[in-house]
């Protein structure tokens, strides 16, 4: 066999190398690229939530004890808790345990941030009273819900209880899917909630 020159030596290196690239290559496009750790929380984030707009996004109306109240979009899948951040956080005289922070938000939701009670239950001055005004479905208690005529103990658990499983209730009419709400009740939460 006759000997290769050194030029030959180094062209076929050069081939057989340029080939174990190539190879690799080849190789490496056919693996699944794994997503990395903000890719993975984006498609979390985006892959969820009822009611979003086109584009991942939902508009929500945060109110009550806030920095900056307001009108806040937010991405499809947020939570109550992002709501709150986005309105400049809760206030000094929020009552942050009165609401579910880990809520998934709705599309048209309200989230109303209590403010905590005074001593003997009274609200603290400035807050809103519970009064005859439309109760956020987002963010109410089952205290709070059974203000409602005809919702009693048992309906108001009912309701918090799908909210919670749900991840939200983007409006009054998916509580006709829980059970001993009728279209009667139903008319009477439409007077008094809003989504």
């Amino acid at each position: 066999m006759p000997e290769l020159s050194r030029a030959q030596l180094l062209v076929y290196g050069s081939i057989a190398v340029a080939l174990l690239l190539l190879g690799a290559r080849w190789i490496r496009s056919s693996e699944p690229i794994a997503a990395s750790a903000d890719e993975e929380r984006v498609v979390t984030v985006t892959g969820q939530g009822a009611g979003a707009k086109a584009g991942g996004a939902l508009v929500v109306h945060v109110a009550g004890e806030v920095s900056k109240p307001g009108i806040y979009e937010l991405r499809a899948g947020s939570r109550v808790a992002d709501a709150v951040e986005s309105a400049g956080g809760a206030t000094g005289a929020a009552a942050v345990d009165g609401i579910n922070l880990a809520a998934t938000l709705a599309d048209g939701q309200q989230v109303v941030v209590p403010a905590r009670a005074g001593r003997g239950g009274e609200p603290v001055a400035g807050a809103a009273a519970g009064g005859d005004g439309p109760i956020s479905l987002g963010t109410a208690t089952a205290e709070q819900l059974e203000t409602i005529d005809g919702v009693g103990p048992v309906t108001a658990a009912k309701i918090v209880e799908f909210r919670d499983q749900n991840g939200g209730v983007g409006s009054i009419e998916e509580l006709d899917q829980v059970h001993g709400i009728g279209p009667a009740t139903i008319e009477l939460l439409r007077e008094r909630l809003q989504p």
